[in-house]
């Protein structure tokens, strides 16, 4: 009589049958956190200049909106970058939890007199922006 086979676990591509890492893993993960280090300095330097841009051209009330919706995307970025290194491990596709912090600082905006959309909107966009300059940064470094 034959006894039914067992599977096989083979190990995902990036660990080794050990458990651990490859090597190739492990420089792909250093050059994710430094994705992650590089975007978050870009978003927070951006923030400063803006902030202090738009301070002196309109107001403070203003740069103080745009700050909440600045900070709101650089914690929206953290959850994303948490759910993005979950991947394949754990998860097997990116959830959309981090929106309700965005969703719940706009309701907030829409309630009280004091907040404004739009700058809480164009703040919370910063990160794009930062995503943008080191595209171009990157560009421009590997065509000199």
């Amino acid at each position: 009589m034959n006894s039914p086979e067992l599977p096989i676990e083979t190990p995902p591509e990036n660990e080794s049958p050990s458990g651990e890492q490859s090597p190739e893993s492990n420089d792909s993960m250093q050059e994710y956190y430094q994705l992650q280090q590089n975007l978050l300095r870009d978003t927070l330097i951006l923030t400063g200049i803006i902030f202090g841009s738009v301070w002196i051209f309109y107001s403070l009330n203003i740069a103080l909106n745009y700050v909440i919706g600045a900070c709101t995307g650089v914690v929206y970025l953290k959850m994303l970058a948490r759910n993005v290194e979950q991947l394949g491990r754990q998860r097997k596709q990116v959830g959309k939890t981090q929106l309700v912090g965005l969703i719940v600082v706009i309701v907030l905006a829409s309630q009280i007199d004091q907040l404004k959309i739009v700058p809480i909107f164009l703040g919370f966009l910063t990160y794009k922006a930062a995503i943008i300059v080191y595209m171009f940064r990157t560009l421009s470094s590997s065509s000199s």
